[in-house]
């Protein structure tokens, strides 16, 4: 399994005009952040994890040009809202893209892009199938894929884990039950949005004390804001085990 980190930002630390903090004025590509998403290669599946705004230029940068499915964590903008560029795969593929996520997911995409799901659609427009997915195990493929539940303040988000690799995203809590599906997962990506408290989201304390109670062989940061702190700096705290993620980074499983 090949994964690509092809943003580890949030819209919470999208550069402002004007902004003079030491992460917008960095030279470091690392402090580059774009928002959260992931590429999962598997030997029979070519999948993203959520489609944020900056999805065609994540798609673009990385050269992905095969793309069997999209499957969605939950329905916040800053994971749905690139939606619509997934008809230059159905351009290249000539057939409708697989779109997998909770109801709540697949009926916000249906408000936001009614025009993917009129009766009479505009020619052009992006072709989709949508699956409900909830807490069960579901399949792509072949590849098995697992969602956790994990609350982000009130709201039920799901990470996935695929094989040996977990991915969550706006967790703010992870119950005992979702914990025991992720054990054993050699790889686990979990966010760490800041170091000061926050509502909805792990701090960089939370989300450390997390990966040494999931003790995978190695975690990764992301969805990070720039109330974190530059990349080198924060890296430089961390254990061996634990990495902050970047835009690009890829990783082999």
């Amino acid at each position: 399994m090949k994964v690509t980190f092809l943003g580890t930002g949030t819209s919470q630390g999208v550069p402002v005009i004007g902004c003079q903090c030491e992460v917008c004025r960095s030279i470091d590509f690392r402090d580059k952040r774009l928002r959260s998403s992931v590429h999962i290669e598997t030997d029979d599946l070519s999948l993203v994890i959520d489609t944020g705004p900056d999805f065609r230029q994540q798609m673009l940068r990385e050269g992905v040009r095969k793309l069997d499915a999209v499957v969605f964590t939950h329905e916040h903008k800053d994971h749905t809202a690139g939606l619509d560029d997934i008809r230059s795969f159905n351009f290249l593929q000539k057939k409708d893209m697989p779109v997998y996520g909770r109801t709540q997911v697949i009926e916000q995409l249906k408000r936001e892009f009614a025009y993917v799901f009129a009766e009479h659609k505009y020619p052009g427009v992006p072709q989709v199938n949508t699956f409900t997915i909830d807490k069960a195990p579901f399949r792509i493929n072949d590849t098995e894929i697992i969602p956790v539940e994990v609350m982000h303040y009130k709201l039920p988000v799901l990470g996935f884990r695929i094989g040996d690799f977990t991915y969550i995203t706006d967790a703010k809590t992870v119950a005992e039950e979702e914990r025991a599906k992720i054990r054993g997962s050699k790889a686990l990506v979990v966010n760490a949005l800041q170091q000061g408290d926050h509502i909805s989201h792990m701090t960089l304390e939370e989300a450390l004390a997390f990966a040494e109670d999931i003790g995978a062989d190695h975690t990764y940061f992301t969805h990070i804001s720039h109330k974190l702190g530059r990349h080198r700096v924060i890296s430089e705290s961390l254990p061996e085990s634990v990495s902050l993620a970047y835009d690009g980074l890829k990783i082999s499983l």
